[in-house]
């Protein structure tokens, strides 16, 4: 059965993949599991209290580092699971992210 609409395939994980949401600020951090993930989301299992915390908009860190991250803004909360929708990265963001084509390079 489907977790909400759903605007693209999503893959589900048996065990859940172990995430962090952060704070924009970086002044708060929380465990997480990812349930499910798509390309325009995810469902996380949130460990801990949601209470006070601003999640209009923050971080879904993949990695322990921080190194694999994505912006996101919850959608829908439900006891301890939240939904979150990727947030875009501006073209500017993008454009600096690029590599030059090979016909720039020369």
């Amino acid at each position: 059965m489907a977790y909400g609409d759903r605007k693209s395939e999503r893959v589900d994980f048996e065990r859940g993949i172990p995430v962090y949401i952060m704070g924009i600020d970086g002044t708060w951090r929380r465990d997480c599991m990812m349930i499910d993930v798509s390309q325009t989301g995810a469902r996380l299992c949130v460990e801990g209290s949601l209470e006070g915390l601003d999640l209009k908009e923050f971080f879904l860190l993949l990695s322990s580092t921080g190194v694999a991250f994505r912006r996101c803004q919850m959608v829908r909360v439900a006891s301890d699971q939240i939904g979150v929708k990727f947030l875009a990265r501006d073209k500017a963001e993008r454009k600096s992210l690029k590599r030059p084509s090979t016909k720039e390079a020369v």
